[in-house]
């Protein structure tokens, strides 16, 4: 099952190298998948830092196309409201359903997706 690396993990990934064996793996196993959503979030950063290598490998990832359904998103946020998680950004609920169209598992070290994980029945990676 293909595996969509959130910003959390790449920015952990490329700061100081935490969850590096586990990424690497992945990358190894050919199991990654990015999107445009998470390259807006990190080709910024590295571009000002001039990290051409960098940007270039991730561009070389298989990249899931964004079909955003609107009416999807209102809807995981009435379902996380009514459990009780607030303060989720629209981001994460993208990046939920994006995984979730794609049928994937999510790798992030962020709490947004790991506490939307039982009201949206997302498959997280461990």
């Amino acid at each position: 099952m293909p595996v969509l690396v959130d910003t959390s993990v790449w920015v952990s990934y490329f700061r100081n190298g935490t969850g590096s064996e586990r990424l690497d793996f992945l990358i190894d196993e050919n199991l990654i998948v990015i999107n445009d959503l998470i390259l807006a979030e990190l080709v910024p950063f590295l571009e000002i830092r001039n990290q051409r290598k960098i940007l270039s490998l991730l561009h070389h990832i298989n990249k899931l196309p964004l079909n955003i359904d609107w009416d999807q998103l209102i809807e995981f946020q009435i379902k996380c409201l009514n459990s009780g998680l607030s303060g989720i950004g629209i981001p994460d609920f993208m990046i939920a359903q994006n995984a979730k169209q794609n049928d994937c598992q999510i790798y992030s070290l962020g709490n947004q997706l790991r506490g939307m994980k039982d009201t949206l029945g997302l498959e997280l990676l461990n």
